[in-house]
């Protein structure tokens, strides 16, 4: 068997838990009023706090608090081709198979508060800004079956061994395995600032962003079986018996061989050249030594594998990051604008991998390792015009500086640029007392074949929010909205002969409702 494919095998059976580790998705949906209209970096509300905290101090004087809840259902799906899961038992012959992730994040809690007082404001927020949830694969992923169903396809070459052996050979046709996934994953967001008028119409604003990390990664693959000509075996115990038939084998070969040699060594003694047939006797012999040894190898290697895997990590890690606003009106619009620097963040491992691996991509989960995962800096640009005193439209944009982070190993170098986002919007109040509103928001990465994996994956998408806000006296306002993201499908091909793919897609549903509170 193929050293490099064991090694293959090692990765990627222990970096399969990186699911959601260090996804380039930043939470912006901190607040009701970003569902019911997502465009929201040029607006003057309480919401701003995060999304225009420049703009927060054009509020009237006071204490303003508003308290969000919202609830996400989340799925991953990944539609893998490869020849290898034809082995499968449970896959009927078929070599594609779709694997989804289920992620639920019930409570997904926001608080802004703002006091203001003549040209001031003081600012705090409290924010889930990456992460938010648990995702399960209850199949695992591709990437853990393709590995066994390799090995499979691999020990498929133990017949030939056994024919030369004059023994019964295994007849590996195929496999089965259970397969498991979680990774739950929490980027908690503390900022607090401060706005300045510095007339009526400009203000600006400072803050530090505070963000601590809090992961836990799981992944096991169990009861792995080969299917024999004798029927399903179990993994551990199969290579048991075929470890014993390859050493058997090469003690007879060893056995053979220094007969052989001792024979040619008399013949060298006498000076008389060796017999063709007898020097032909010990390259062949000694042939099948190098084979059965890379094999005996290959045995060993995978013992570590006979009872599957059983990985658990957990991380945390901690952050901290300046964030500068300006705000800017005049006469029915206003302008405004945000820079959130990047925060450098190593998240730290507490793992059963207590024993740094040969493999360095492993090591990623070692005990004690710590990890780059740098949340990118942002920049975010908005505008509002208030067309009557009614109804208002907005513009957005935004840009994430995905490639000027530090991820292991590097892994923001493999795409080729950041994110930008574009978002629209509009509000209507109705009433003195009822706003409705809408908005949507198209994301597009610059992702590439290399960047993508089914352990963490993100897909082009747009985005549509509705809801309302309801003024209920003349301190508090309810607000509820709705929030649905449309993915794209990612194709990558990752060999034509034989055909090896995989398509990525997602969807995402959010409905969030909160309370504002203008004391």
């Amino acid at each position: 068997m193929d050293k490099r494919f064991l090694s293959c095998a090692a990765v990627l059976l222990l970096t399969a838990s990186t699911a959601f580790a260090g996804g380039i998705l930043t939470n912006t949906n901190q607040s009701i009023d970003f569902l019911r209209n997502p465009a929201r970096d040029g607006a003057i509300g309480l919401d701003g706090v995060y999304s225009n905290p420049a703009g927060v101090v054009f509020l009237p004087e006071g204490l303003h608090l508003a308290f969000n809840w919202q609830y996400a259902h989340q799925t991953r799906t990944i539609t893998s081709t490869n020849p290898v899961f034809a082995l499968g038992r449970k896959n009927g012959g078929n070599n594609v198979k779709t694997f989804e992730g289920v992620a639920d994040a019930p409570i997904i809690p926001s608080l802004q508060a703002a006091y203001n007082k003549g040209d001031w404001s003081i600012q705090f927020n409290f924010s889930v800004p990456g992460g938010g949830g648990k995702c399960e694969f209850a199949d695992g992923l591709g990437s853990f079956e393709s590995v066994v169903g390799g090995i499979a396809h691999q020990l498929g070459g133990l017949d030939q061994i056994a024919a030369a052996l004059g023994q019964p050979a295994p007849g590996v046709s195929g496999y089965d395995m259970d397969g498991y996934m979680q990774g739950r994953q929490y980027y908690f967001g503390f900022q607090l600032g401060a706005a300045y008028k510095i007339n009526k119409n400009l203000s600006v604003y400072g803050g530090l962003r505070l963000l601590y990390g809090d992961a836990v990664y799981k992944a096991k693959i169990s009861n792995i079986q080969v299917k024999t000509a004798n029927g399903y075996m179990n993994f551990g115990s199969f290579l048991q018996s075929a470890t014993a038939m390859v050493d058997g084998g090469m003690m007879a070969v060893n056995d053979k061989l220094a007969k052989v040699n001792a024979g040619i060594a008399q013949y060298e003694a006498a000076g008389v050249p060796a017999p063709a047939d007898l020097t032909a006797a010990k390259a062949q012999l000694e042939a099948s030594r190098s084979t059965l040894q890379g094999t005996g190898d290959s045995m060993n290697a995978l013992q570590k594998y006979s009872e599957g895997v059983n990985l658990l990590c957990n991380q945390t890690g901690l952050g901290i990051a300046p964030v500068l606003g300006i705000d800017y009106r005049f006469g029915r619009f206003n302008l405004a604008a945000k820079y959130e620097f990047k925060t450098p963040m190593h998240m730290k491992n507490e793992s059963t991998l207590n024993e740094a691996s040969e493999i360095p991509a492993v090591n990623k989960y070692r005990d004690g390792e710590k990890v780059s995962e740098d949340a990118p800096a942002q920049l975010a640009i908005g505008a509002q015009w208030e067309i009557s005193d009614a109804v208002r439209l907005n513009l957005g944009y935004h840009h994430f500086y995905d490639k000027n982070v530090t991820w292991y190993n590097n892994s923001q170098d493999l795409l080729d640029g950041g994110t930008n986002e574009y978002l629209a919007g509009a509000e209507w109040d109705i009433t003195d007392k009822l706003t409705v509103s809408g908005g949507g928001q198209l994301t597009r990465y610059q992702l590439t074949d290399a960047y993508m994996n089914d352990m963490s994956f993100v897909v082009n998408s747009y985005s549509l929010g509705l809801g309302f806000k309801y003024q209920v006296s003349d301190h508090v306002k309810v607000s509820a909205a709705y929030f649905q993201t449309n993915y794209e499908n990612y194709d990558r091909v990752t060999s034509e002969e034989p055909r090896v793919s995989d398509t990525f897609t997602r969807t995402n549903k959010v409905l969030g409702v909160g309370v504002e509170i203008n004391l």
